[in-house]
């Protein structure tokens, strides 16, 4: 049901990656389902993953391999999660690295494996393995639709975004994909995310880069408020367009790479949203007037996460009292309830706590029957805000996963 999702990108070869996909038939026969990174010699990689204490084998690996070695690939999978695997899972896991490192010759710590599917299964490591050699003959660097369709699970179409920029008579690119459309309120990152660049940076500050990016995308969606065991999100900068490697924010490049790079992560973001699981609106939930920011994320992600303004959403029905009972519940510091205000698509429904004088149920029907809505509320506190973007539920939501794993 994709809501306003465009077609995937032409994302162009970015230097110092390639990209293999194959068949393992994980889940299903025939699908697409192992994907390979190839990554340069000398790129920086950076990465954060779920903060689910249930986290995957893989996210656990991920963690350690960051730290031990430099990263040379990597090792997604569909179709199963292997979350809630315990050791068997560890050991799972290990066991795909070693076949594909010593495929290519380089160290087991070189490979950051990633899992995405139906959590407390074993993984099926022989499947794995057998398709590995068929990934890496794959190997290219134009396979990213191809990698978009194979880190799919629910998703109705693959995501990608791309973006190119000039500095100093220099060009440069930021291409990514993403997966999710379900079990959606990332809490860091999002289920599957991969964002690769030519720019040479160091690495430390890729890091701070994309934990600040992240929390100014993929940890501002949500679905169904499930953060999932193995959410991830990796950044790769190859250094192959050649500048002298960036090492300060205050650098004039950094700050062009940054807006690029922050553009992709927020197209990569709503794109999940867009493709939530049974929706039919993409919805955008801004909260302002509150005196510290954390407020207004606290009370946009409350409406955002409310069944029955997700309910009232998909019905078109502007049930206004909901929004407010919420806001209510939130716990904002101070707040004082005379002085909220809430608008719709750009309809005041509530004006200092309580019906618009102006407001008429027709205008809030219309107001709420597009496919994009924009919920504004005004706390009237102070000058902080957030934003926070999110989907409708629908009836085919609980039909998608109460039927998930038949």
């Amino acid at each position: 049901m994709a809501v306003g999702l465009h077609d995937f990108p032409l994302i162009p070869e970015i230097k110092g990656i390639r990209i293999g996909v194959a068949q393992a038939g994980i889940k299903k026969p025939n699908k697409k389902d192992l994907v390979i990174f190839e990554i340069c010699e000398g790129a920086s990689v950076a990465g954060v993953f779920t903060q689910n204490a249930f986290c995957a084998a893989p996210v656990r690996i991920c963690h350690q391999h960051l730290d031990l070695a430099a990263s040379r690939y990597l090792l997604i999978n569909t179709g199963n999660a292997n979350a809630g695997t315990g050791k068997p899972g560890l050991e799972a896991a290990f066991e795909t690295c070693d076949a594909l490192a010593g495929l290519v010759g380089v160290k087991r710590e070189s490979i950051l494996p990633f899992s995405t599917g139906v959590i407390g299964e074993l993984l099926p490591v022989d499947k794995i393995v057998a398709a590995i050699p068929d990934a890496v003959a794959n190997l290219s660097a134009t396979n990213w639709q191809s990698a978009g369709i194979g880190i799919m699970t629910t998703d109705t179409l693959p995501k990608g975004s791309v973006r190119t920029f000039e500095f100093d008579g220099q060009t440069y690119t930021i291409g990514g994909i993403s997966k999710g459309a379900g079990m959606i309120r990332p809490n860091m990152a999002t289920m599957l995310g991969y964002i690769c660049t030519d720019i040479a940076i160091e690495t430390a500050l890729l890091q701070d880069i994309l934990k600040d990016t992240v929390n100014k995308s993929f940890n501002r969606i949500t679905i169904d408020s499930d953060t999932s065991t193995n959410d991830s999100c990796i950044a790769i900068a190859t250094g192959c367009a050649g500048n002298a490697k960036i090492a300060s924010l205050e650098e004039p490049l950094a700050q062009a790479f940054v807006a690029a790079f922050t553009e992709v992560m927020q197209e990569l973001a709503h794109a999940i949203v867009r493709d939530g699981e049974g929706a039919t609106k993409f919805v955008t939930v801004e909260v302002t007037g509150t005196r510290e920011k954390d407020d207004a994320t606290k009370v946009a992600f409350e409406i955002a996460h409310s069944p029955l303004v997700k309910t009232a959403l998909f019905a078109s029905d502007p049930n206004w009292g909901r929004i407010l009972a919420v806001v209510g519940r939130a716990g904002a510091a101070g707040l004082n309830v005379d002085g909220v205000q809430l608008h719709i698509n750009g309809v005041e429904i509530a004006r200092n706590g309580g019906r618009s004088p102006d407001y008429l149920e027709e205008q809030g029907k219309q107001a709420m029957a597009p496919e994009e809505i924009h919920i504004v509320v005004d706390l009237g506190m102070g000058q902080c805000s957030d934003v926070v973007w999110t989907t409708d539920f629908s009836h085919e939501y609980v039909t998608i996963n109460a039927e998930y794993r038949t």
